[in-house]
């Protein structure tokens, strides 16, 4: 219809016999749209409804060209189109999640295979149960935001990434070397690959962009997408922060916790946490020198964490070789939410959040997966498990795909991917991560995202401070009595928070004019630490023989001024006459 009112044209005016003009456009907004309202007709499914029709239209206004008239009618149209369109979308929207139901008290779902999942589904989402055999070692496993290209690096130097949609391969590498982790950087485009000793980055098609030196022998690696930040954390027990936008490091952080092989994200507010061997877990923020919080939660090495980004990064659970599972509230670090032992042989295990908040954890051959209803009930209860899944060797990672339901596991021998109903969020916001993006489309997002960059100084725990006006600040002093310039030194010292020591005050005489200032306690010398101070200490002993001129001439004046001084006191004293200076004393015998 929108083609055919652009088309048509008004129709001409006609003459009757007694020479009146009859025009054809009929009483109405628009008399284009009214004189082939009679031929033409939209579909029931775009039609609006009598009460939803708009009330004012834009041809009521005195347009004097007709073309603009009608342009102005049209886009009013598909404006309330767009508005109904758009509420019909919504009511489309799941409101409950998909998932395994059982239909009586004795049914189980963790008994539900995956060949009894994969003959009730439908074909395409079948396609995703996938057992890929390698030989390359333990392999990590690295998804994109959007979930469509995944990275796949085994221990022995075996790195590739794929489109998970077509499976094609987009880049397969033989480094020859030990690879310990993998990520991928803004987009598909670019990968971050920890090797031996350096961190090196490569391209779409397996093609070297950069070599990395200033991390040296990095175990995990993670990457910060509102800021544009590649984190790592090796043996060498340094926290490194290095914009990719512009190849600067923001910061190296010694965490003087020794090697640290475990570390993720917290989506919500891009806080590290990593996991220490003797069992504290930390929290860093780039524009701090010490973690923000510092958690002894377990007995033993934390091998495993995952924050859950259902809840906004509310939850954080953590695994050890004390066979522990444990779950942390970031409301109150104090307190343990759940605590359970899971069942099976063998220490220690990996964790993995879902979209829709289902807690994965595999430790040894085993996968299970537990219900995010029983996780957070608050009772003593292990949680209630939802699916088990059995490995052909002993796994060594575990990633959630994002918005499907899919859970993929690297093992010594490749990697498989388990179908976990109800796992991913239906629901995706394609402004964020768009599924079926296209090469336009990632283009757009890449510019949009570097014009959007946030600043390292906004990380922080609490994300709500930006915007907030600071507090005013409360000083001791009154400033229409005396200024702050005007203070003593040690009062501006005290004042700033920069002295250890408290302020002095004048000795003052009681009654009985005894001194209270003797019954002060004696301050505590501070000894001199480090090698500035004792260097400083040799060099002024140093200097005592050396004979300097500047040095003699003020000696030279201090003595003079003291003699000045001391002339001065006898005088007042009456010991001696002042000097008498008249216009005959310059002939006055001494």
């Amino acid at each position: 219809m929108d083609a055919l009112i652009a088309k048509a044209g008004p129709s001409k005016p006609r003459k009757y016999s007694n020479g009146q003009k009859r025009s054809s456009r009929p009483s109405g907004p628009d008399a284009t749209v009214a004189s082939i309202a009679r031929r033409t007709h939209l579909p029931k499914s775009l039609e609006l409804p009598e009460d939803d029709l708009p009330k004012t239209h834009p041809a009521d206004t005195k347009v004097s060209s007709r073309f603009l008239q009608s342009r102005l009618s049209r886009q009013h149209i598909q404006k309330q189109h767009a508005l109904l369109a758009r509420k019909d979308a919504e009511l489309l929207l799941p409101d409950v999640p998909g998932g395994l139901e059982v239909e009586g008290e004795l049914e189980r779902t963790w008994k539900v295979g995956q060949e009894d999942i994969t003959n009730e589904i439908g074909l395409e989402t079948a396609k995703s149960r996938r057992d890929v055999k390698l030989d390359g070692g333990d392999y990590n496993l690295r998804w994109t935001r959007n979930g469509r290209h995944l990275a796949i690096a085994g221990k022995a130097g075996h790195v590739a990434t794929f489109d998970w949609q077509t499976g094609n391969v987009l880049a397969e590498l033989q480094l020859r070397e030990t690879v310990r982790d993998v990520t991928f950087l803004h987009d598909y485009t670019m990968f971050a690959v920890a090797q031996k000793k350096y961190v090196y980055i490569y391209d779409a098609n397996g093609v070297e962009l950069h070599r990395l030196s200033s991390h040296i022998d990095a175990n995990r690696l993670e990457f910060l997408p509102y800021h544009y930040l590649l984190v790592s954390v090796g043996n060498t027990g340094y926290l490194k922060y290095q914009d990719t936008s512009t190849g600067q490091v923001i910061t190296e952080q010694r965490t003087k916790m020794g090697a640290c092989a475990t570390m993720c994200q917290n989506p919500h507010n891009a806080v590290v946490n990593l996991g220490h061997q003797h069992g504290s877990v930390t929290l860093w923020v780039p524009n701090m020198p010490k973690p923000v919080v510092q958690l002894q939660a377990h007995l033993g090495p934390v091998t495993g964490l995952a924050v859950d980004s259902k809840s906004e990064g509310r939850y954080l659970a953590s695994t050890g070789l004390d066979s522990k599972v444990k779950i942390w509230d970031a409301r109150n670090w104090g307190k343990c939410v759940k605590e359970w032992q899971p069942i099976g042989s063998g220490s220690g295990g990996i964790v993995e959040w879902s979209g829709r908040g289902l807690l994965a954890f595999s430790r040894g051959r085993k996968v299970n997966v537990y219900a995010s209803n029983t996780l957070l009930d608050g009772s003593a209860k292990p949680p209630s498990l939802y699916m088990s899944h059995h490995l052909p060797t002993q796994s060594s990672s575990i990633r959630f795909q994002p918005f499907e339901d899919v859970l993929a596991v690297g093992h010594a021998a490749g990697f498989s991917t388990m179908i976990v109903p109800g796992a991913g969020e239906p629901n995706p916001d394609s402004y964020e991560a768009d599924i079926y993006e296209t090469r336009g489309g990632r283009r757009e997002r890449e510019v949009r995202g570097l014009l959007d960059k946030l600043q390292p100084d906004m990380i922080s725990v609490d994300t709500n401070f930006i915007g907030t006006v600071a507090p005013v600040v409360k000083r001791p002093y009154s400033e229409a009595a005396v200024s702050f310039s005007r203070l003593p030194r040690t009062e501006r010292l005290h004042i700033q928070g920069r002295s250890d020591e408290p302020m002095e005050e004048d000795d003052e005489e009681d009654e009985d004019g005894e001194d209270q200032g003797a019954s002060r306690p004696e301050k505590e010398k501070l000894k001199m630490r480090g090698k500035s101070k004792s260097m400083k200490r040799f060099l002024r002993k140093k200097r005592k023989n050396v004979i300097d001129p500047a040095t003699v001439a003020i000696k030279a004046k201090m003595a003079a001024i003291k003699e000045q001084q001391e002339k001065r006191k006898q005088i007042s004293e009456g010991n001696a006459e002042p000097e008498r200076k008249g216009a005959l004393s310059r002939f006055r015998k001494p």
